[in-house]
């Protein structure tokens, strides 16, 4: 396994069959829980094995799967945590979300915030290391709801800077 050896990277094993252009057409599964998470594992492990230090594993939700497969990683991911590996998620303002959505009229990425914040917290409830976000402010606010008021939420890793908690009078 090339890279990641002595440069002190990590490195994220991403499900996904076919490329762009033909994943649609591949998106075929007998349990695609189970399936994603040997293939992930498998990376995962050959990864690790190459001497890369810091490995994760993302289910590349939206990448050769329909909505359903999509449904089904997101409510099994405790399936993923139990590996072992961290795992990282992708939902915001994927196709499948403005789907769900439709009959509120949200098709566009930009409208898909609501899905995007749901998603983004469900997979840090069942137990994600990370999430990949677009709207980073709104993910950790809503991050913030569970839990401990957000002490544990994950840190915004972007540009985007929070405004300090308010405090109680």
């Amino acid at each position: 396994m090339a890279g990641g050896r002595g440069w002190g990277v990590g490195w994220i094993a991403m499900h996904m069959r076919g490329e762009p252009a033909t994943m649609a057409s591949v998106a075929h599964y007998r349990d695609v829980v189970s399936e994603v998470r040997d293939h992930l594992v498998a990376r995962a492990e050959e990864a690790a094995a190459g001497g890369v230090r810091e490995v994760w594993i993302d289910p590349g939700i939206g990448f050769a799967k329909n909505s359903e497969h999509n449904l089904a990683l997101l409510a099994n991911l405790r399936t993923l945590v139990a590996t072992g590996w961290p795992v990282v998620v992708g939902t915001s303002r994927k196709s499948f979300i403005g789907r769900l959505l439709v009959a509120r009229r949200r098709r566009r990425p930009g409208d898909r915030l609501e899905g995007s914040l749901a998603t983004a917290a469900w997979a840090m409830t069942q137990g994600a290391a990370m999430v990949r976000v677009h709207d980073v402010a709104p993910t950790v606010h809503a991050a913030r709801l569970y839990g401990d008021g957000g002490r544990s939420a994950p840190e915004a890793t972007s540009d985007t800077r929070l405004p300090p908690e308010p405090t109680s009078p």
